[in-house]
């Protein structure tokens, strides 16, 4: 159960990467970090690694840490336990995050993970939400279907988004905490 890494060629520097200012940092512990740190993301994923994880099922799997560390499944094939595929991630990437991971052959897996922001929010009309604000108006759906009221926190979000015209996407992942994405329009 270990993650391979590609040495360099003799004589050349290894590459260091894309430059993330929010390394090392929990962006939760600032209301507005949160949504900086979502759009500071140039890439789609954070970290990509090979691990080989013996005792995992299927060809692919799906999940998503929750900050504490508690893993939640989105698909995956038996009841496996995924540590060797989070273990690898946490490596370079606190979190939470999102994985993807496919196998590549026999026990090699590609894992690929982005960090995500989580929020608590105490919503049950869905679990899945769209808020967009376009010159002030607020268009809002829950599960795609238009909703009326509304939702302060995710409203606050997008305002954070650095912009009056945004777009705030919601999924739940498990009870009250839901992976948000803010993003200006």
């Amino acid at each position: 159960m270990g993650v391979e890494d590609s040495e360099p060629a003799e004589g050349t520097e290894p590459d260091p990467g894309p430059v993330d200012p929010f390394a090392g940092t929990y962006a939760a512990d600032n209301v507005l970090g949160i949504w900086r740190r979502a759009l500071a993301r140039p890439g789609e994923y954070d970290v990509v690694v090979t691990v080989d994880a013996p005792g995992v099922t299927g060809e692919s799997v799906q999940f998503a840490t929750l900050p504490n560390g508690d893993v939640i499944v989105d698909d995956e094939q038996g009841d496996v336990d995924l540590s060797p595929l989070a273990d690898a991630v946490e490596r370079q990437l606190p979190p939470p995050y999102r994985v993807v991971a496919r196998r590549q052959d026999g026990d090699l897996w590609s894992v690929a993970a982005r960090g995500i922001d989580v929020l608590e929010l105490d919503f049950a009309g869905g679990d899945q939400i769209e808020l967009a604000s376009l010159d002030g108006e607020i268009d809002l759906r829950v599960d795609g279907e238009p909703w009326s009221g509304d939702i302060p926190a995710l409203e606050q979000a997008g305002e954070a988004a650095e912009g009056a015209d945004y777009v705030v996407q919601a999924e739940r992942l498990d009870g009250d905490l839901w992976e948000v994405r803010a993003s200006p329009l």
